[in-house]
Protein backbone atom coordinates (compact mmCIF):
# COMPACT_ATOMS: atom_id res chain seq x y z
CA UNK A 1 0.00 0.00 0.00
CA UNK A 2 1.35 3.16 -0.81
CA UNK A 3 1.87 6.38 1.54
CA UNK A 4 -0.70 8.16 2.69
CA UNK A 5 -1.98 11.00 0.57
CA UNK A 6 -1.47 14.71 1.65
CA UNK A 7 -2.34 18.23 0.58
CA UNK A 8 0.46 20.13 0.35
CA UNK A 9 0.08 23.45 2.95
CA UNK A 10 1.47 26.57 0.83
CA UNK A 11 -1.87 28.01 -0.16
CA UNK A 12 -0.40 30.42 -2.38
CA UNK A 13 1.26 28.36 -4.70
CA UNK A 14 -2.28 26.65 -5.03
CA UNK A 15 -3.54 30.41 -5.54
CA UNK A 16 -1.02 30.97 -7.99
CA UNK A 17 -1.88 27.94 -10.24
CA UNK A 18 -5.57 28.49 -9.89
CA UNK A 19 -5.67 32.35 -10.84
CA UNK A 20 -8.74 33.25 -13.29
CA UNK A 21 -8.30 36.98 -14.60
CA UNK A 22 -10.24 38.59 -11.81
CA UNK A 23 -10.71 35.32 -9.79
CA UNK A 24 -8.39 34.08 -6.57
CA UNK A 25 -9.42 31.02 -5.40
CA UNK A 26 -7.79 31.42 -1.84
CA UNK A 27 -9.12 34.25 -1.29
CA UNK A 28 -12.82 32.94 -1.97
CA UNK A 29 -11.30 29.24 0.01
CA UNK A 30 -10.45 31.63 3.15
CA UNK A 31 -14.14 32.56 3.20
CA UNK A 32 -15.66 28.94 4.03
CA UNK A 33 -14.66 28.28 7.43
CA UNK A 34 -15.97 24.10 6.83
CA UNK A 35 -13.15 23.62 4.35
CA UNK A 36 -10.10 24.11 6.78
CA UNK A 37 -10.30 20.91 9.09
CA UNK A 38 -8.75 17.30 8.54
CA UNK A 39 -10.56 14.38 7.78
CA UNK A 40 -8.92 10.94 9.12
CA UNK A 41 -5.94 12.84 9.86
CA UNK A 42 -6.04 14.71 5.78
CA UNK A 43 -6.42 18.39 4.79
CA UNK A 44 -10.64 17.91 3.85
CA UNK A 45 -10.79 17.73 -0.22
CA UNK A 46 -14.79 18.25 -0.92
CA UNK A 47 -15.96 17.41 -3.94
CA UNK A 48 -19.46 16.60 -3.44
CA UNK A 49 -20.97 20.37 -4.22
CA UNK A 50 -23.18 17.88 -6.99
CA UNK A 51 -25.17 17.21 -3.63
CA UNK A 52 -25.06 19.97 -1.01
CA UNK A 53 -22.15 23.36 -1.72
CA UNK A 54 -20.49 24.33 1.55
CA UNK A 55 -21.36 27.64 2.66
CA UNK A 56 -18.97 30.90 3.19
CA UNK A 57 -18.97 32.69 6.22
CA UNK A 58 -20.98 35.98 5.07
CA UNK A 59 -24.09 33.28 4.84
CA UNK A 60 -23.62 31.85 8.04
CA UNK A 61 -23.29 35.06 9.72
CA UNK A 62 -26.55 36.38 7.95
CA UNK A 63 -28.37 33.73 9.13
CA UNK A 64 -27.13 34.65 12.99
CA UNK A 65 -27.59 38.05 12.65
CA UNK A 66 -31.47 37.70 11.57
CA UNK A 67 -31.94 35.34 15.07
CA UNK A 68 -30.41 37.88 16.68
CA UNK A 69 -31.74 41.05 15.66
CA UNK A 70 -34.70 40.90 13.06
CA UNK A 71 -36.63 37.33 14.02
CA UNK A 72 -40.34 37.86 13.72
CA UNK A 73 -43.23 36.50 12.13
CA UNK A 74 -44.03 38.35 8.78
CA UNK A 75 -46.52 40.18 6.71
CA UNK A 76 -48.88 40.44 9.48
CA UNK A 77 -47.34 42.12 12.07
CA UNK A 78 -47.75 45.73 12.90
CA UNK A 79 -44.89 45.80 15.47
CA UNK A 80 -41.05 46.56 14.68
CA UNK A 81 -39.51 43.30 14.32
CA UNK A 82 -42.65 42.49 12.36
CA UNK A 83 -41.92 44.73 9.84
CA UNK A 84 -38.15 44.38 9.76
CA UNK A 85 -38.22 40.73 9.19
CA UNK A 86 -40.93 40.90 6.32
CA UNK A 87 -38.80 43.56 4.45
CA UNK A 88 -35.65 41.56 4.73
CA UNK A 89 -37.57 38.52 3.31
CA UNK A 90 -38.85 40.53 0.33
CA UNK A 91 -35.81 41.79 -0.33
CA UNK A 92 -34.49 38.15 -0.47
CA UNK A 93 -37.36 37.61 -3.36
CA UNK A 94 -35.70 40.85 -5.04
CA UNK A 95 -32.19 39.64 -5.20
CA UNK A 96 -33.61 36.41 -6.27
CA UNK A 97 -35.56 38.52 -9.00
CA UNK A 98 -32.50 40.29 -10.69
CA UNK A 99 -30.38 37.06 -9.96
CA UNK A 100 -32.25 35.15 -12.52
CA UNK A 101 -33.22 38.55 -14.61
CA UNK A 102 -37.41 37.52 -13.71
CA UNK A 103 -39.55 40.63 -14.83
CA UNK A 104 -41.27 41.18 -11.39
CA UNK A 105 -40.64 40.22 -7.61
CA UNK A 106 -43.89 38.37 -7.76
CA UNK A 107 -43.22 35.73 -10.14
CA UNK A 108 -40.36 34.27 -7.61
CA UNK A 109 -42.51 31.72 -5.08
CA UNK A 110 -39.64 30.63 -1.91
CA UNK A 111 -40.40 27.42 -1.54
CA UNK A 112 -38.57 24.48 0.22
CA UNK A 113 -36.43 23.12 -2.63
CA UNK A 114 -36.31 22.71 -6.33
CA UNK A 115 -38.05 19.36 -5.42
CA UNK A 116 -40.93 21.18 -3.83
CA UNK A 117 -41.25 23.77 -7.03
CA UNK A 118 -41.59 21.09 -9.71
CA UNK A 119 -44.08 19.38 -7.31
CA UNK A 120 -46.03 21.94 -6.94
CA UNK A 121 -46.41 22.77 -10.99
CA UNK A 122 -46.97 19.13 -11.38
CA UNK A 123 -50.07 19.54 -8.50
CA UNK A 124 -51.24 23.00 -9.55
CA UNK A 125 -50.77 22.90 -13.76
CA UNK A 126 -50.47 19.56 -14.62
CA UNK A 127 -53.34 18.74 -12.52
CA UNK A 128 -55.16 21.32 -14.54
CA UNK A 129 -53.93 20.54 -17.65
CA UNK A 130 -53.05 16.85 -18.15
CA UNK A 131 -56.18 14.62 -19.09
CA UNK A 132 -56.30 10.98 -20.40
CA UNK A 133 -54.76 10.10 -23.25
CA UNK A 134 -52.12 13.34 -22.69
CA UNK A 135 -48.34 13.54 -22.41
CA UNK A 136 -45.92 14.97 -20.20
CA UNK A 137 -41.89 15.02 -21.63
CA UNK A 138 -39.24 14.65 -19.94
CA UNK A 139 -35.51 13.78 -20.65
CA UNK A 140 -33.35 10.21 -20.39
CA UNK A 141 -31.28 12.11 -17.94
CA UNK A 142 -32.98 13.51 -15.45
CA UNK A 143 -33.02 13.44 -11.70
CA UNK A 144 -35.73 11.26 -9.89
CA UNK A 145 -37.43 14.48 -8.40
CA UNK A 146 -38.03 15.07 -12.02
CA UNK A 147 -39.66 12.30 -13.04
CA UNK A 148 -41.36 10.66 -9.86
CA UNK A 149 -43.81 13.74 -9.50
CA UNK A 150 -44.49 13.53 -13.27
CA UNK A 151 -45.44 9.74 -13.20
CA UNK A 152 -47.92 9.84 -10.03
CA UNK A 153 -49.66 12.93 -12.10
CA UNK A 154 -49.83 10.60 -15.47
CA UNK A 155 -51.17 7.75 -13.02
CA UNK A 156 -53.80 9.63 -11.82
CA UNK A 157 -54.78 11.39 -14.91
CA UNK A 158 -54.04 8.77 -17.18
CA UNK A 159 -52.09 10.50 -19.22
CA UNK A 160 -48.59 8.82 -20.56
CA UNK A 161 -44.77 10.22 -19.57
CA UNK A 162 -42.58 10.54 -22.88
CA UNK A 163 -38.95 10.36 -22.54
CA UNK A 164 -36.39 11.97 -24.99
CA UNK A 165 -33.17 9.87 -25.29
CA UNK A 166 -29.67 10.72 -25.43
CA UNK A 167 -26.68 9.47 -26.88
CA UNK A 168 -23.58 7.80 -25.65
CA UNK A 169 -22.09 10.96 -24.41
CA UNK A 170 -25.05 12.31 -22.48
CA UNK A 171 -26.32 14.45 -24.72
CA UNK A 172 -29.86 15.04 -25.53
CA UNK A 173 -30.90 14.33 -29.25
CA UNK A 174 -32.91 17.87 -30.69
CA UNK A 175 -33.84 15.93 -33.23
CA UNK A 176 -35.17 13.59 -31.23
CA UNK A 177 -36.70 15.39 -28.45
CA UNK A 178 -38.39 17.66 -30.94
CA UNK A 179 -40.27 14.55 -32.61
CA UNK A 180 -41.68 13.55 -29.30
CA UNK A 181 -43.63 16.63 -29.61
CA UNK A 182 -47.23 16.28 -30.41
CA UNK A 183 -50.95 18.06 -30.17
CA UNK A 184 -51.08 15.56 -26.76
CA UNK A 185 -47.85 17.26 -25.28
CA UNK A 186 -49.04 19.46 -22.23
CA UNK A 187 -45.06 20.09 -20.87
CA UNK A 188 -42.41 19.58 -21.08
CA UNK A 189 -39.96 18.98 -17.71
CA UNK A 190 -35.94 18.84 -17.99
CA UNK A 191 -33.10 19.82 -16.08
CA UNK A 192 -30.59 22.54 -17.39
CA UNK A 193 -27.62 20.52 -16.13
CA UNK A 194 -27.64 16.59 -15.14
CA UNK A 195 -26.55 15.95 -11.81
CA UNK A 196 -25.35 12.84 -12.65
CA UNK A 197 -23.49 13.73 -15.97
CA UNK A 198 -23.05 17.41 -16.03
CA UNK A 199 -24.43 17.97 -19.46
CA UNK A 200 -25.42 21.54 -20.06
CA UNK A 201 -28.80 20.96 -22.18
CA UNK A 202 -29.43 23.43 -24.63
CA UNK A 203 -32.48 25.08 -22.58
CA UNK A 204 -33.52 27.95 -25.68
CA UNK A 205 -33.24 26.01 -28.10
CA UNK A 206 -35.42 23.54 -26.63
CA UNK A 207 -37.86 26.03 -25.22
CA UNK A 208 -38.24 27.47 -28.90
CA UNK A 209 -39.86 24.02 -30.20
CA UNK A 210 -41.75 23.82 -27.68
CA UNK A 211 -43.33 26.94 -27.44
CA UNK A 212 -43.84 26.82 -31.51
CA UNK A 213 -46.33 24.07 -30.24
CA UNK A 214 -47.62 25.99 -27.55
CA UNK A 215 -46.40 23.87 -25.11
CA UNK A 216 -44.73 25.01 -21.36
CA UNK A 217 -41.38 24.34 -20.33
CA UNK A 218 -40.28 23.60 -16.84
CA UNK A 219 -36.59 23.86 -16.32
CA UNK A 220 -34.65 22.31 -12.89
CA UNK A 221 -32.06 24.95 -12.34
CA UNK A 222 -30.76 22.89 -9.12
CA UNK A 223 -27.42 22.08 -10.79
CA UNK A 224 -27.10 25.02 -13.23
CA UNK A 225 -27.15 27.77 -10.70
CA UNK A 226 -24.49 27.49 -8.89
CA UNK A 227 -22.22 26.81 -12.60
CA UNK A 228 -23.56 29.84 -15.10
CA UNK A 229 -25.35 32.53 -15.38
CA UNK A 230 -29.24 32.15 -15.60
CA UNK A 231 -31.30 34.83 -17.61
CA UNK A 232 -35.44 33.14 -17.57
CA UNK A 233 -35.88 36.03 -19.90
CA UNK A 234 -33.31 34.80 -22.25
CA UNK A 235 -34.33 31.06 -22.05
CA UNK A 236 -38.25 32.17 -22.54
CA UNK A 237 -38.87 29.09 -20.02
CA UNK A 238 -42.24 29.30 -17.87
CA UNK A 239 -41.15 27.81 -15.13
CA UNK A 240 -37.39 27.82 -13.57
CA UNK A 241 -36.32 25.53 -9.63
CA UNK A 242 -33.48 25.64 -7.84
CA UNK A 243 -32.27 24.92 -4.40
CA UNK A 244 -30.15 27.30 -1.80
CA UNK A 245 -28.09 24.73 -0.98
CA UNK A 246 -26.94 24.09 -4.19
CA UNK A 247 -25.48 27.86 -4.42
CA UNK A 248 -23.43 28.10 -0.99
CA UNK A 249 -27.20 29.39 0.88
CA UNK A 250 -29.10 27.52 3.56
CA UNK A 251 -30.80 24.15 2.89
CA UNK A 252 -34.96 23.95 3.30
CA UNK A 253 -35.22 27.02 1.28
CA UNK A 254 -35.75 27.03 -2.66
CA UNK A 255 -37.23 29.08 -5.23
CA UNK A 256 -39.73 28.76 -8.23
CA UNK A 257 -40.09 31.48 -10.61
CA UNK A 258 -42.91 31.49 -13.09
CA UNK A 259 -44.54 33.55 -15.67
CA UNK A 260 -46.88 35.70 -13.83
CA UNK A 261 -49.89 35.02 -16.17
CA UNK A 262 -49.00 31.41 -15.95
CA UNK A 263 -48.95 31.82 -12.05
CA UNK A 264 -52.35 33.62 -11.89
CA UNK A 265 -53.87 31.00 -13.85
CA UNK A 266 -52.98 28.00 -11.43
CA UNK A 267 -54.87 27.33 -8.14
CA UNK A 268 -53.01 27.20 -5.22
CA UNK A 269 -50.61 24.48 -4.18
CA UNK A 270 -51.88 24.28 -0.21
CA UNK A 271 -54.27 26.35 2.11
CA UNK A 272 -53.51 28.04 4.57
CA UNK A 273 -52.08 31.47 6.34
CA UNK A 274 -50.83 34.03 4.31
CA UNK A 275 -51.76 32.48 0.92
CA UNK A 276 -55.42 34.02 1.37
CA UNK A 277 -57.45 37.41 1.42
CA UNK A 278 -60.34 36.23 3.10
CA UNK A 279 -62.04 32.99 4.63
CA UNK A 280 -65.72 32.25 5.14
CA UNK A 281 -67.20 28.79 6.19
CA UNK A 282 -68.82 29.10 2.33
CA UNK A 283 -65.87 30.46 0.21
CA UNK A 284 -62.33 31.55 0.47
CA UNK A 285 -60.69 34.25 -1.78
CA UNK A 286 -56.79 34.23 -2.32
CA UNK A 287 -53.97 36.00 -2.01
CA UNK A 288 -52.13 38.12 -5.23
CA UNK A 289 -48.91 36.63 -5.95
CA UNK A 290 -46.38 35.49 -4.74
CA UNK A 291 -48.21 35.05 -1.48
CA UNK A 292 -51.18 32.70 -3.10
CA UNK A 293 -48.30 30.16 -3.17
CA UNK A 294 -46.45 30.66 0.24
CA UNK A 295 -49.31 29.21 2.60
CA UNK A 296 -47.77 29.02 5.89
CA UNK A 297 -44.70 31.00 7.93
CA UNK A 298 -42.28 30.41 5.56
CA UNK A 299 -38.46 30.15 5.92
CA UNK A 300 -37.52 33.65 6.88
CA UNK A 301 -33.91 32.67 8.01
CA UNK A 302 -33.62 30.95 4.82
CA UNK A 303 -34.53 33.51 2.52
CA UNK A 304 -32.09 35.83 4.35
CA UNK A 305 -29.85 33.52 3.77
CA UNK A 306 -30.02 32.63 -0.27
CA UNK A 307 -29.67 36.56 -0.59
CA UNK A 308 -26.79 36.36 1.19
CA UNK A 309 -25.62 33.82 -0.80
CA UNK A 310 -26.58 35.05 -3.79
CA UNK A 311 -25.00 38.46 -3.03
CA UNK A 312 -21.62 36.61 -2.31
CA UNK A 313 -21.75 34.94 -5.89
CA UNK A 314 -22.57 38.21 -7.63
CA UNK A 315 -19.30 40.01 -5.70
CA UNK A 316 -17.48 36.75 -6.77
CA UNK A 317 -18.90 37.46 -10.12
CA UNK A 318 -20.58 34.32 -12.06
CA UNK A 319 -19.26 34.33 -15.14
CA UNK A 320 -15.81 34.26 -13.34
CA UNK A 321 -16.44 31.41 -11.72
CA UNK A 322 -18.05 29.69 -14.92
CA UNK A 323 -14.84 30.18 -16.56
CA UNK A 324 -12.75 29.15 -13.26
CA UNK A 325 -15.15 25.95 -13.16
CA UNK A 326 -15.03 25.23 -16.63
CA UNK A 327 -10.69 25.13 -16.63
CA UNK A 328 -11.31 23.25 -13.26
CA UNK A 329 -12.96 20.76 -15.24
CA UNK A 330 -11.04 20.23 -18.39
CA UNK A 331 -8.46 19.80 -16.16
CA UNK A 332 -9.80 16.81 -14.01
CA UNK A 333 -11.23 15.24 -17.02
CA UNK A 334 -7.97 15.47 -18.70
CA UNK A 335 -6.25 13.85 -15.41
CA UNK A 336 -8.93 11.41 -14.77
CA UNK A 337 -9.50 10.21 -18.17
CA UNK A 338 -5.67 9.02 -18.73
CA UNK A 339 -6.00 6.64 -15.61
CA UNK A 340 -5.76 3.30 -17.16
CA UNK A 341 -8.85 1.37 -15.92
CA UNK A 342 -10.98 4.44 -15.33
CA UNK A 343 -13.68 5.13 -17.69
CA UNK A 344 -16.10 8.55 -17.84
CA UNK A 345 -19.37 8.19 -17.87
CA UNK A 346 -21.12 11.52 -19.14
CA UNK A 347 -18.46 13.21 -21.64
CA UNK A 348 -21.00 15.94 -23.18
CA UNK A 349 -19.36 18.49 -25.33
CA UNK A 350 -21.17 21.15 -22.62
CA UNK A 351 -20.45 20.01 -19.24
CA UNK A 352 -20.61 21.54 -15.58
CA UNK A 353 -19.38 20.98 -12.50
CA UNK A 354 -19.44 17.14 -12.87
CA UNK A 355 -16.95 14.13 -13.31
CA UNK A 356 -18.67 10.75 -12.69
CA UNK A 357 -16.70 7.53 -13.75
CA UNK A 358 -15.98 4.19 -12.52
CA UNK A 359 -13.10 1.89 -12.57
CA UNK A 360 -12.69 -2.01 -13.19
CA UNK A 361 -12.83 -4.54 -11.03
CA UNK A 362 -14.05 -1.62 -8.03
CA UNK A 363 -17.43 -0.79 -7.10
CA UNK A 364 -17.91 3.02 -6.69
CA UNK A 365 -18.77 2.32 -3.04
CA UNK A 366 -15.26 0.89 -2.29
CA UNK A 367 -14.11 3.88 -4.24
CA UNK A 368 -15.97 6.30 -1.74
CA UNK A 369 -14.74 4.89 1.21
CA UNK A 370 -11.37 4.51 0.22
CA UNK A 371 -10.80 7.98 -0.75
CA UNK A 372 -12.61 9.20 2.68
CA UNK A 373 -9.92 7.20 4.16
CA UNK A 374 -7.92 9.83 2.49
CA UNK A 375 -9.64 13.09 3.69
CA UNK A 376 -11.29 12.80 0.39
CA UNK A 377 -15.29 13.47 -0.27
CA UNK A 378 -16.81 12.41 -3.19
CA UNK A 379 -20.39 10.76 -3.54
CA UNK A 380 -21.14 7.34 -5.08
CA UNK A 381 -24.28 5.31 -5.90
CA UNK A 382 -26.88 6.27 -8.33
CA UNK A 383 -27.55 10.10 -7.61
CA UNK A 384 -31.06 9.89 -8.09
CA UNK A 385 -30.95 8.94 -11.39
CA UNK A 386 -31.06 5.07 -11.73
CA UNK A 387 -32.63 5.63 -15.14
CA UNK A 388 -29.24 7.37 -16.66
CA UNK A 389 -27.42 4.25 -14.97
CA UNK A 390 -30.01 2.08 -16.90
CA UNK A 391 -28.90 4.15 -19.80
CA UNK A 392 -25.03 3.60 -19.68
CA UNK A 393 -25.30 -0.16 -18.49
CA UNK A 394 -24.15 0.40 -14.56
CA UNK A 395 -25.07 0.22 -11.44
CA UNK A 396 -23.29 3.07 -9.92
CA UNK A 397 -20.64 5.96 -10.86
CA UNK A 398 -17.99 7.55 -8.57
CA UNK A 399 -19.04 11.49 -8.59
CA UNK A 400 -16.20 14.15 -8.55
CA UNK A 401 -18.47 17.33 -8.33
CA UNK A 402 -16.48 20.89 -8.62
CA UNK A 403 -17.22 24.01 -6.68
CA UNK A 404 -16.01 27.99 -6.97
CA UNK A 405 -13.52 26.95 -3.93
CA UNK A 406 -11.88 23.64 -5.69
CA UNK A 407 -8.62 23.60 -6.81
CA UNK A 408 -6.26 21.70 -9.38
CA UNK A 409 -4.09 21.03 -6.24
CA UNK A 410 -7.01 18.88 -4.78
CA UNK A 411 -7.57 17.93 -8.30
CA UNK A 412 -3.88 16.29 -8.07
CA UNK A 413 -5.05 14.73 -4.88
CA UNK A 414 -7.77 13.00 -5.98
CA UNK A 415 -5.72 11.19 -8.81
CA UNK A 416 -3.94 9.91 -6.44
CA UNK A 417 -6.12 8.90 -4.46
CA UNK A 418 -7.86 7.22 -7.19
CA UNK A 419 -4.45 5.29 -8.14
CA UNK A 420 -4.33 3.93 -4.58
CA UNK A 421 -7.61 2.55 -5.03
CA UNK A 422 -6.18 0.51 -7.93
CA UNK A 423 -3.40 -0.14 -5.65
CA UNK A 424 -5.83 -1.68 -2.85
CA UNK A 425 -7.48 -3.66 -5.19
CA UNK A 426 -4.72 -4.20 -7.58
Amino acid sequence: MSTAIKLPSDSAKVAARDLVAGFDVERVRSDFPILHQRVNGHQLVYLDNAATSQKPKAVIDAIVRYYEHDNANIHRGVHYLSQRATEEFESARKVVQSFINAAEPREIIFVRSATEAINLVAQTYGRQHLGIGDEVLITAMEHHYNIVPWQLLCEEKQAKLQVAPINDRGELIPAEFERLLNSRTRIVALGHVSNALGTINPIKQITAMAHARNIPVLVDGAQAAPHVRIDVQQLDCDFYAFSGHKIYGPTGIGVLYGKAAVLEAMPPYQGGGDMISSVTFEKTTYNKLPHKFEAGTPDMSGAVGLRAAIEYLNRVGIENVAEYEHELLTYATQKVSAIPGVRLIGTAKEKAGVLSFIMDGVHPHDIGTILDQEGIAIRTGHHCAQPVMQRFGVDATARASFALYNTKEEVDVLVRGIQKVQEVFG
